[in-house]
């Protein structure tokens, strides 16, 4: 019993002084310029956050290379779109008792631009 008191509280002070230690080594890092400030302290689902925030200063200088990748597709997708997927709409508007063709659809269907 005594053996597991005296490892219980090593392990106490082991725990406690170690935080104690990061709490330090952070307090030096931020002192010697290591902490970063965050671009906005506003959330990004905050609404009002944009009005605070220049958003653009807190991204990243390189961009992520999908997004520029997905711009670079996007005609090819708006063509792909006209080729097949709208005739295959507008066909089965027409026969709807035969394709299944519902008025949720439809209401997709006239959403388009």
């Amino acid at each position: 019993m005594r053996t597991t008191a005296w490892a219980v509280g090593m392990f106490f002070l082991v725990t406690v002084a170690g935080c104690a230690e990061n709490r330090q080594q952070q307090a030096l890092a931020d002192a010697e310029g290591g902490y970063t400030a965050p671009a906005s302290i506003y959330s990004v689902m905050d609404p009002t956050s944009l009005v605070y925030t220049d958003v653009a200063a807190g991204a990243a200088p390189s961009d992520n290379p999908w997004r520029w990748t997905g711009f670079a597709l996007h005609p090819a997708g708006v063509a792909l779109d006209y080729a097949i997927n709208r005739p295959i709409y507008s066909l089965t508007s027409r026969l709807p008792y035969l394709f299944g063709y519902t008025s949720e659809d439809a209401m997709l269907d006239a959403q388009r631009r």
